[in-house]
């Protein structure tokens, strides 16, 4: 009698659509998503992966871009705002062809979530899946998932949430889940074994993100990295090197963003030692910060390696120039840091138009004038602002002074917490006045 081997378990991984009114590519991709990916594929599972936004309609040089987007209709909450809302990514007939070839009804999907004010999209690919692989148990993870855990159990018509872990949590409840042991070599893994994310999954793949660390030292008030990372860890700077030379000279990239929030934080232990193994590898490529460096950190040295090793698109913390605000939101950064921040970088070579400032606006109690003040103050050291409006993440600090403060009902409903609504503005800081505010800078008229 012949004994038939049974295949192992058939995972199906999905990075849903962006849905909002305006979307960009900052070197976006589901880092955590690829990292389960590769640790599946290497416990012997099978698996097939979806991004849903994997697709542009304009790339540039270094990678970034704009999505492809179709114009949706608006959920109900937001019928009254007079702008077009857009499903990012791809078309729904790509994904219905997509998921036709898959030859076999996986076991188990996984799908993550982005931005809490995202979920119309993952709504929309949960009910697109639940009609295809009917009885297939769905889990649900991500940012929307954790961060509003009621609404997404109560909404998603996910069957499972997948809160408070990491990747490797991620497998070990997969491999419950489908009744498939994991390997003895799988217990060991810790941040600086892991394999490398399932990069090699993209057909055309122009960038790639990259982690160093995860969590923060730092606890701004607005910011979610302490919920969704208990502790600041980091990797060997050296083990980092190995995975950013694979991909330059394995795959070709040229283009590398890091996604860490506490990129700089003691440099000479780990940003340093990293950037002068790169330079003594030969590693040729162009870094990228889209989440910002903090501003503190940056030094005379830190400066010199920054410009050497090719970042070429720097974006500083900063938020605003008003001194009582900064002490308020957690004291992160003060004026005469950031001045000398900006003396260090332009010294080591880099031109203001280089140098981008990210000024938050739209904060609880917030005057515009003080958003203008922090424009001129910016604008003065002949760098870029880039004004970022506030949005209220459930379970910060700031979240509650937001719930009073806003005439949205942001708790109950994410669609609410969208930053580009202004969801706390007020007499002293209006649409109309941040509109007018953003035309002036363009202008070159502040």
């Amino acid at each position: 009698m012949f004994h038939v081997k049974h295949l192992p378990p058939h995972i199906l991984l999905l990075n849903p659509w962006i849905t909002d009114f305006s979307a960009y590519n900052f070197w976006v991709k589901p880092l955590g998503l690829l990292y389960i990916t590769s640790l599946l594929r290497f416990c012997g599972f099978r698996v097939t992966f979806i991004d849903c936004i994997d697709y542009y309609s304009k790339i540039k040089p270094y990678g970034d871009g704009k999505f492809f987007k179709t114009k949706i209709e608006k959920p109900k909450p937001l019928k009254y705002i007079p702008r077009n809302y857009s499903r990012y990514g791809i078309s729904e007939e790509m994904l219905l062809k997509k998921l036709s070839m898959i030859e076999e009804a996986p076991h188990l999907i996984g799908i993550t979530s982005g931005m809490t004010y995202w979920y119309p999209g993952v709504f929309q690919l949960i009910e697109i899946i639940k009609k295809i692989f009917k009885g297939v148990p769905i889990i649900l993870g991500g940012l929307y998932a954790n961060l509003c855990y009621e609404h997404a159990k109560k909404y998603s018509g996910a069957d499972i949430l997948f809160k408070n872990g990491n990747e490797i949590d991620a497998v070990k409840l997969i491999s419950n889940l489908t009744d498939f042991p994991l390997p003895d070599q799988f217990y060991n893994f810790e941040m600086d074994n892991l394999p490398f994310p399932a990069f090699d999954l993209y057909s055309h793949l122009k960038f790639i993100g990259i982690l160093t660390s995860k969590g923060c030292p730092f606890h701004c008030t607005y910011c979610a990295s302490p919920i969704l990372s208990k502790n600041f860890t980091r990797r060997n700077p050296y083990k980092v090197a190995d995975e950013i030379e694979y991909w330059v000279i394995r795959y070709g990239i040229v283009n590398i963003a890091f996604y860490d929030d506490a990129l700089l934080i003691n440099s000479k232990t780990h940003f340093i030692p990293l950037m002068r193994e790169i330079l003594r590898r030969g590693v040729i490529c162009n870094f990228h910060t889209p989440n910002a460096l903090h501003v503190r950190e940056i030094d005379e040295e830190v400066s010199k390696f920054l410009y050497q090793c090719n970042f070429k698109h720097i974006r500083l913390g900063f938020e605003t120039s008003n001194v009582v605000t900064q002490l308020a939101t957690g004291g992160k950064v003060n004026n005469e840091e950031f001045l000398r921040a900006v003396h260090h970088l332009k010294m080591a070579g880099f031109s203001g138009e280089e140098i981008g400032v990210y000024i938050m606006a739209g904060l609880p109690g917030q005057r515009i004038e003080e958003v203008e003040e922090t424009v001129r103050f910016v604008r003065k050291q002949k760098i870029k602002p880039i004004l970022v409006e506030y949005s209220p993440i459930p379970g910060t600090p700031l979240f509650e002074v937001a719930k009073h403060f806003s005439h949205f009902n942001i708790e109950e409903e994410p669609l609410f917490q969208n930053n580009s609504l202004l969801p706390c503005q007020w007499e002293g800081l209006k649409e109309s006045d941040f509109r007018k505010l953003k035309e002036k800078i363009k202008k070159g008229e502040i």
